[in-house]
């Protein structure tokens, strides 16, 4: 299925089917700040292991990250200390990831081999609505281009359904998206680091 949406005020009503489609362990492909994202609900582990599937990693060895709807969210699956939130709340909504100690709340099929999440809230309002109406995280992997192939289809969204039409439940078009990742910044030594350099600029 494909699903066309608007950023700025993206239908009500199709939020809530998508919202029910994740309830019931769908896999959508999704708009975020930076590249199409490929997701589902944190709750169910069917969609977990499809996701990884798709992936070509075990969940348990896999680098997935989280989209929470806000920062008060965050507080319910990661330790957050005063400078790491500080920080956080200039950077957020936006294109980041901060790595971070998880807790017990997240899915034992995702913690199993670390101790580490990340996190990221997208400057995306169809996201955000989208983790609003679930009411939890969505996890979340950037749609990777083909080696040797022009990776510019990850931008567009209807050249991202004809790929995954038939790996996915739902591709929902956002506008053209981005090629450029989210930076991605260590927090859970001493002091905070960029592993990747990014759309973001701290």
């Amino acid at each position: 299925m494909y699903v066309r949406l608007f950023e700025d005020n993206p239908n009500e009503r199709e939020i809530r089917k998508i919202g029910d489609l994740l309830r019931r362990g769908g896999v959508i492909i999704y708009p975020t700040d930076t590249i199409y994202a490929i997701g589902c609900t944190i709750h169910n582990v069917k969609a977990i292991q499809r996701v990884s599937a798709l992936r070509g990693v075990k969940p348990e060895k896999a680098h997935f990250s989280v989209i929470c709807k806000d920062l008060s969210e965050v507080a319910t699956y990661a330790k957050v200390n005063n400078e790491v939130f500080r920080v956080m709340k200039r950077c957020l909504p936006g294109p980041f990831t901060f790595v971070l100690p998880g807790t017990t709340k997240l899915p034992n099929l995702l913690m199993m081999k670390r101790k580490t999440i990340g996190i990221r809230i997208p400057d995306n309002f169809i996201t955000r609505a989208i983790t609003t109406e679930i009411g939890s995280p969505l996890l979340t992997t950037s749609v990777k281009g083909v080696p040797n192939e022009d990776d510019e289809y990850i931008t567009d969204p209807e050249l991202i359904h004809e790929k995954y039409e038939h790996l996915v439940d739902l591709v929902i078009g956002g506008g053209y998206g981005k090629n450029i990742p989210s930076t991605v910044i260590d927090c859970t030594g001493e002091e905070m680091e960029i592993i990747r350099q990014g759309a973001g600029e701290l």
